[in-house]
């Protein structure tokens, strides 16, 4: 006699439970621009919401979903809205969110060969596409990991290993305005604080190169050894991309690994902007690229790309004992490769979402994302008392609201304030930002499905919260 788990349900009932989600998201997706961006309570509130005790009797699956819906949903700030500018936004695609369910309720296994050979093939098949979008050699891979700072990881592991005197003498070179996941990345690779130097960025937040190179001489003459540069394909602040085609030069004569931090810029490789302000991308040693932000694919999604593929199994392949049998010979174990050997099938979402819409939507959306960054910066020069920092630059613009009547600290006070306004009017989020030593606000229009009067409206309301403060606060 079969013994029924305590955990199974029968299959009329699993189907209402997933109908009953699918509906939940179809709802979701459709009322979505009209929802209010959600809310950031204090803790308090939370743990008086949601705190209980480990639930010790079954409850009914609506019960459970209906307290997500009403109690979780409502609470945070979702990053995914249309109007949702702050940071780098998250806009999902739904057929990405398909491939993620169906990856999920399946469970799939892509750390090795002998038991996910379709996924990883999967897999490899995707990296493959992006490595030709950006004009990498036949000899390169990568895989996927959880985001942008893994993916950094990943890549600079790599990048150690090929240097032996890494940790005792190398010395790495960014600019200030690097993603703070290099650092940390650095930091877990086992560098000390001061080999790692930062150089203060250019007038257009880019990596000084004539700074760069003198550097790198006065350190060899002090004894170091420097062996990587960390570039950036389109910076958090302001979208600014670091002179890749020079700064391969300079590696390539200097003997160093040059990586590129390119988690939400490099997908623009795919547009005229992006193709101009990526020059030279094909000649990185490495790349880390994020395709849960600029690919509209569910979180979860990023990618360590590297110029030949073998140094990532060089720099991380360990094989004990009971994994032996998996060293069949009948194609390329991923857990080699990377940090992670319990990998789900990340790369099925993109794969479908590719196949599913076809390259040329994902440009046109793009295109559409680098057009809003431009309307914001139109709109926002014809208000009064606001100055553009920086240009809409691969989807971002950056902007201050500096009237004559304010000195320049209550100027930064205002405008971080300006944020807690926003996000508690809920229309639309934008964050903030130091930049040349002030305080700026950025808008960031990703979305796909975001629109002009989307655009339009959220600078409408952060000029109309300015002019609200005259003597240092804010009307909503």
């Amino acid at each position: 006699m079969k013994r029924e788990s305590p955990l199974d349900f029968d299959a009329d009932v699993m189907r209402q439970m997933g109908y009953r989600v699918v509906d939940a998201l179809v709802d979701y997706w459709q009322r979505l621009p009209s929802l209010p961006l959600g809310k950031c309570p204090d803790r308090t509130t939370l743990e008086d919401l949601l705190d209980e005790p480990t639930p010790q009797q079954p409850q009914p699956f609506e019960t459970v979903l209906d307290a997500f819906l009403q109690k979780v949903l409502p609470n945070i700030v979702k990053v995914d809205h249309p109007r949702y500018f702050a940071f780098v936004p998250a806009p999902n695609d739904y057929v990405g969110v398909l491939g993620d369910f169906l990856t999920a309720g399946m469970n799939v296994f892509v750390g090795t060969w002998m038991v996910g050979a379709g996924a990883t093939q999967v897999e490899r098949v995707v990296i493959r596409w992006l490595c030709d979008w950006l004009g990498f050699p036949d000899s390169a891979g990568g895989l996927f990991v959880s985001g942008g700072s893994v993916a950094n990881l990943v890549c600079l592991a790599a990048a150690r290993q090929r240097y032996p005197d890494a940790l005792t003498r190398g010395r790495v070179y960014y600019s200030d305005q690097t993603h703070s996941c290099v650092a940390r990345a650095w930091r877990i690779l086992g560098l000390r604080e001061e080999q790692l130097c930062v150089l203060p960025a250019d007038e257009q937040f880019q990596i000084p190169l004539s700074t760069l190179a003198e550097q790198l001489q006065r350190d060899r003459a002090a004894g170091w050894r420097p062996f990587c540069v960390v570039a950036n394909a389109g910076t958090t602040n302001t979208g600014a991309v670091d002179p890749l085609d020079a700064l391969a030069d300079l590696c390539e004569s200097e003997g160093l690994w040059l990586h590129a931090d390119g988690a939400y810029g490099a997908a623009a490789i795919l547009t005229q902007e992006g193709k101009q302000r990526l020059r030279g991308i094909e000649r990185l040693h490495s790349l880390a690229i994020d395709p849960h932000k600029w690919l509209y694919q569910p979180m979860m999604a990023g990618c360590a790309l590297v110029r030949e593929f073998e140094h990532l199994r060089a720099a991380f392949r360990i094989l004990p004992p009971y994994l032996q049998d998996k060293e069949r010979g009948r194609g390329i174990d991923l857990c080699d490769y990377g940090v992670e050997l319990s990998r789900n099938f990340r790369a099925l979402k993109l794969w479908m979402s590719l196949k599913t819409h076809g390259v040329e939507a994902f440009r046109q959306a793009m295109e559409w994302n680098l057009h809003l960054a431009r309307v914001a910066e139109e709109a926002i020069r014809r208000l009064p008392d606001w100055v553009i920092v920086s240009p809409a630059t691969m989807g971002i613009v950056a902007f201050r609201y500096a009237p004559p009547h304010l000195d320049s600290e209550q100027a930064d006070a205002l405008n971080r304030a300006l944020v807690e306004a926003m996000l508690q009017d809920g229309f639309a989020l934008v964050s903030s930002t130091v930049l040349h030593g002030r305080v700026a606000l950025r808008m960031c229009t990703l979305n796909p499905r975001a629109t002009e009067a989307d655009v339009l409206e959220t600078v409408r309301r952060l000029h109309q919260f300015a002019v609200s403060y005259p003597r240092g606060e804010i009307t909503t």
